[in-house]
């Protein structure tokens, strides 16, 4: 165990002179541009430090070091270098309870990651790493509560699709001003895998991509994940509440599944696995997640349990997934109990942990929309001929194959699980889409709400990417308010869709019930855009069923770590 001396006690001339050498590589300006708010890492830290998946015992902590100009993120370049790391109880580091020492090299990409153990359970901490003569930022975590503990109350942020060339990150800068969160849920497309001015704003890419290309090879998404680690906002989101994340398709390629991609062409980008495994390597390098399991069969699906109040399941529903159906005769095919959206040993682990789980509430993270959203849902009792003769499915014509819909024997292996165990509130957290919804998942979409629900599901929209008036250039909340009116007559288990806004969730769970509260930034191609409350919806304690909450969760509150 360290004393607050030695390494972490820098001297002047060792400090300067790291600093001198790197900043003749440029890597303290990457972090000056393009934010808001933030401090500037020192160079030898530029990508700042991370932590998350947190556990009673223990929780990952994670920085990538530059030792040297060249060792730059892919370069495959640069030398081994030794990083301290120390885990304090306070923010001066007088009282250090956890430390140790890694190495960061080429073969990691100069990523380090700790999974710390021995620490208390709901119990915060701070942390920091030392390597080329300087010191990282200090970063914050939190462990989760006991598993047995009497937890009365947590809270997340909650986030999804930040498209770098789409505009700022805003999101994260309002997240990160809050100090009522007991961690972020990052549900998928943390990067974004296209090249330079292929998916910005509407009027173009706010800012570029590096590298310019799609990126495709090893060193290609170690660029573009570097790339969005020196965004402030980002920094400054990471080192004050620990990640619990899963990837959905950009952090490989556009509507991915387990042998392909749309937005993957093997006559140019090469063999699908090696671009997978590429992607996936980087992801675990630079992402504070832990891996369930080891070898060619890690995944990185798991659980979290918080106390005797909930358990989060995070799903991968890209890795085991069959090929989106297309439409017209693909439409058949969504309802073939062949085909699966999780994989079956991922759907076993599913149900399985939702039907024998002990905690008041059950919460997947879940990265595509589970809901069923049809035009119109057919009644097969009444309608099976006319399914039959057109080809549309038993549940309605999905408009979006990518998400559960495209997958309906999976949905119903799961709704089934939750009816005939008589689970109670399971709650799925989505993101996706870009857009926000708030809906109960019915049993039977077309005899709906007499045949019950399964639980409830919140979406919550883009921190940039592109949404519904971005896409048809028009101002928001004009044409789109008649569609959002005429979905929810359609699909009438849809109790809030709103298509233009982007934003975050705020995402609380109590013994009473759960409330999700929608923020909605003003313009996420201004540097220094605000943020509006929209909208809140609570589920009481066994409702099953989304309502309109009264008024957003108070910020002030609210303290992490005491559940109360």
């Amino acid at each position: 165990m360290f004393e607050n001396k030695g390494i972490f006690d820098l001297s002047r001339r060792g400090m300067l002179r790291g600093s001198m050498v790197l900043a003749g590589a440029g890597l303290a300006s990457a972090v000056t541009t393009g934010s808001a708010s933030g401090a500037t890492p020192p160079p030898g830290f530029v990508h700042g430090v991370a932590s998350g998946d947190p556990l009673p015992d223990r929780v990952i902590i994670w920085t990538r070091v530059t030792p040297t100009p060249d060792a730059t993120p892919g370069s495959a370049v640069g030398p081994v270098v030794p990083v301290t790391w120390q885990v304090a109880t306070d923010p001066g580091f007088a009282s250090v309870v956890r430390s140790g020492t890694a190495t960061a090299g080429p073969d990691t990409d100069h990523t380090v990651k700790i999974d710390v153990t021995g620490l208390r359970p709901a119990t915060g901490y701070f942390y920091r790493f030392a390597a080329v003569g300087q010191m990282s930022p200090a970063g914050r975590t939190r462990t989760a509560p006991a598993t047995d503990s009497d937890l009365g109350r947590l809270r997340f942020g909650v986030v999804s699709c930040s498209n770098w060339e789409a505009g700022y990150f805003t999101s994260y800068r309002h997240l990160a001003e809050r100090d009522d969160l007991d961690a972020v849920l990052h549900l998928g497309d943390y990067i974004y895998e296209y090249g330079r001015g292929e998916y910005g704003a509407r009027g173009g890419s706010v800012r570029l991509h590096d590298p310019a290309h799609e990126i495709v090879t090893l060193a290609d998404y170690r660029i573009r994940h570097a790339q969005y680690k020196t965004d402030p906002d980002l920094l400054a989101l990471h080192a004050k509440v620990p990640f619990i994340a899963t990837w959905d398709d950009h952090e490989s390629a556009d509507n991915s599944y387990d042998g392909g991609a749309e937005n993957h062409d093997p006559a140019t980008e090469g063999d699908w696995g090696a671009r997978k495994a590429a992607s996936t390597r980087a992801y675990f390098e630079w992402m504070p997640v832990r891996i369930n399991g080891t070898g060619p069969g890690a995944a990185l699906y798991r659980r979290f349990r918080f106390g005797s109040l909930a358990e989060l399941s995070m799903l991968d529903l890209r890795t085991y997934r069959d090929e989106q159906p297309t439409a017209g005769a693909g439409w058949r095919r969504v309802d073939s109990p062949d085909r699966t959206i999780t994989g079956r040993a991922q759907m076993d682990w599913l149900t399985g942990g939702i039907v024998t789980a002990s905690a008041q509430w059950k919460i997947v993270g879940n990265p595509v929309m589970i809901a069923p959203c049809v035009f119109p849902p057919l009644d097969n009792r009444t309608m099976g001929a006319i399914t039959d003769m057109i080809g549309v499915p038993d549940a309605g014509i999905p408009y979006n194959t990518d998400q559960w819909d495209g997958y309906t024997a999976d949905r119903r292996r799961l709704f089934d699980a939750i009816t005939a165990n008589n689970v109670r509130n399971t709650v799925f957290l989505t993101g996706d889409i870009h857009t926000s919804w708030a809906c109960d998942l019915p049993v039977d979409a077309a005899n709906y709400p007499a045949a019950g629900t399964v639980g409830t599901e919140f979406v919550v929209p883009s921190v940039t990417s592109p949404n519904i008036d971005d896409m048809l250039k028009v101002p928001p909340r004009t044409v789109t308010v008649a569609a959002e009116e005429a979905f929810k007559v359609v699909n009438r288990h849809v109790r809030y869709v709103e298509l233009d806004s982007h934003g975050y969730g705020v995402f609380e769970v109590n013994r009473q019930g759960v409330q999700m509260d929608w923020f909605y930034v003003s313009d996420p191609t201004d540097l220094r855009g605000t943020v509006r409350h929209g909208v809140s919806y609570r589920v009481a304690d066994g409702t099953q069923q989304a309502h309109p909450a009264a008024a957003p969760l108070d910020p002030a509150g609210y303290r992490p770590g005491t559940g109360a």
